[in-house]
């Protein structure tokens, strides 16, 4: 299982809510706000209370918002285990490919563990051409970084912000159609597993792919 934040809004989304590519829990809100500022990031939205906590807004080189937030009427470890973490799949222009790594690296305290400059890009939907792909892993789980040589991408890729790890792809899809969700692209069969992107109800795009591939 995984942690899903879901939000209704009441009147039309507030920017620049809804353009988050994530969204991390923290101890201590203004903290790990100040923190991000300090490792190059922009605060969008300054610390505020909700109902239940605190939340902010900030940025990372590249346009790459996040929402950081601390409920303070949750119990200490009010979510299941997770069986496996969910990507963070970020896309990043190459001009600013290098602000934004040295940036996420030093507020996530993450390390590089792919740096492939010349990926296949059938991989995002673009055969017969390659781009960069960098996978990251931390404490905030893994990411992965997606950048191409002249910035462009295929629909729906962009779109998803998330990469989910299954035992079965094929399986998977068949209950996400039975449950009125849309496969956008693929399946894509590359080195060591399928890959494909999927749009639920209510426009939430994720990518999902099993084995090796990521």
């Amino acid at each position: 299982m995984a942690l899903l934040s879901v939000f209704d809004f009441t009147t039309p989304v507030p920017y620049p809510f809804g353009q988050e590519r994530t969204g991390w829990g923290v101890t201590d809100t203004a903290a790990a706000t100040r923190q991000a500022q300090a490792a190059g990031a922009s605060s969008l939205v300054a610390t505020f209370a909700d109902p239940i906590g605190h939340d902010s807004v900030i940025q990372f080189p590249g346009g790459i918002d996040t929402q950081l937030w601390h409920e303070t009427t949750l119990s200490p470890d009010p979510f299941p285990a997770l069986t496996t973490v969910p990507d963070n799949r970020v896309y990043v222009p190459r001009d600013t490919l290098p602000a934004f790594l040295k940036s996420y690296l030093a507020f996530t305290k993450g390390r590089v563990v792919l740096d492939d400059p010349h990926a296949d890009g059938a991989q995002i939907g673009a055969p017969g051409t390659t781009y960069h792909r960098i996978s990251i892993t931390s404490a905030y789980g893994d990411t992965v970084v997606i950048s191409t040589k002249d910035g462009y991408f295929n629909h729906p890729f962009g779109d998803e912000v998330s990469g989910i790890d299954v035992p079965d792809l094929t399986a998977t899809l068949a209950k996400a159609r039975a449950h009125g969700a849309t496969v956008l692209w693929g399946p894509y069969t590359g080195r060591g597993g399928h890959s494909a992107v999927v749009r639920f109800p209510g426009g939430f795009v994720t990518e999902i792919h099993d084995g090796a591939l990521r």
